[in-house]
């Protein structure tokens, strides 16, 4: 049965996140801890599911970017399905979003994708598949009463939850899967730790890398038209000089903040500004050109 929610409104979602695994192949490191693009990957996958309407970490404590909800399986290190146990209990919307701890490039997008799959063909849940078409339980949007069915049923058995691998709580799920093999690359060794720090470093990534990092490192939450603002860094640079445009970038942003602060104020904030460095550039004579700020060379003749 699928969902009835309109095509493109935002499927209420509540997270769990586990971060408590040993990280064997790093030699036993805080693998949630270790920094790519100067975040922590546990930040970057908690600024993906920043959205969900309670987000549950099942680990110890630690500092985060964002306030989450704590707790532990019992036993700890009881294994993935005894940690997304305790994570669901401390949930209540009717739809979950699974996530492992070390997923470096996933998106709020992503999210978006397997909630609209989750609601589309009416499965149990909707789960990313690997660059090798592997499934990854751990990067997926469940519907909450499958998994506390299938969790109980588990739960009955001799042994209860501890040790159990996942497969033995999806197999029994009906699962629809969705191929992404950028979000569900996960860091498992030192080679992916390094193979994604290169990446984000590439020229088509590393801008909105940066940006997306110093929004968290500031506690900013706020989507703007970088396009916007870089059209402004070009025009005042060109037109007045090099260093007008980091000070016309800056004062834009105090100017917005000052206002209302949201998107809307620095659209309007840099309209006027980039207004303002083509009046400036077509009254000097300089506008399309690149000067120091001194005054303009005559022609040569």
């Amino acid at each position: 049965m699928t969902d009835n929610a309109a095509p493109g409104t935002p499927v209420p979602y509540d997270a769990v996140v586990l971060a408590g695994g040993a990280a064997r192949r790093l030699g036993g490191a805080d693998k949630p801890g270790l920094r790519v693009g100067g975040r922590t990957l546990i930040d970057r996958v908690l600024a993906a599911c920043a959205d969900a309407g309670k987000t549950v970490v099942v680990a110890d404590r630690r500092p985060t970017a964002r306030p989450v909800r704590w707790v532990r399986e019992e036993p700890a290190g009881a294994g993935p399905v005894a940690a997304l146990d305790a994570g669901l209990r401390l949930t209540t919307a009717d739809h979950t979003v699974v996530l492992s701890a070390d997923l470096p490039f996933l998106q709020p997008a992503t999210l978006r994708r397997l909630l609209a799959a989750l609601g589309e063909t009416g499965a149990d849940g909707a789960l990313l598949t690997d660059a090798d078409g592997r499934d990854q339980p751990l990067v997926a949007a469940y519907r909450a009463a499958a998994l506390r069915r299938e969790l109980a049923a588990l739960a009955a058995g001799p042994d209860g939850l501890t040790g159990l691998p996942l497969r033995r709580l999806t197999g029994a799920l009906r699962l629809t899967r969705v191929p992404d093999p950028l979000a569900s690359f996960d860091c498992d060794t030192w080679d992916d730790l390094v193979n994604a720090r290169a990446r984000i470093r590439e020229h088509g990534h590393v801008l909105d890398e940066w940006i997306s990092a110093v929004k968290d490192e500031l506690g900013i939450d706020l989507d703007v038209d970088t396009g916007v603002l870089l059209d402004l860094a070009r025009d005042a640079a060109h037109g007045v000089a090099r260093p007008a445009a980091p000070l016309t970038t800056f004062l834009v942003g105090y100017a917005a903040a000052r206002g209302e602060g949201g998107p809307e104020a620095v659209a309007e904030a840099a309209r006027k500004a980039a207004a303002l460095a083509l009046r400036w550039a077509e009254e000097n004579g300089k506008r399309g050109t690149e000067n120091s700020g001194g005054p303009s060379a005559p022609d040569a003749g």
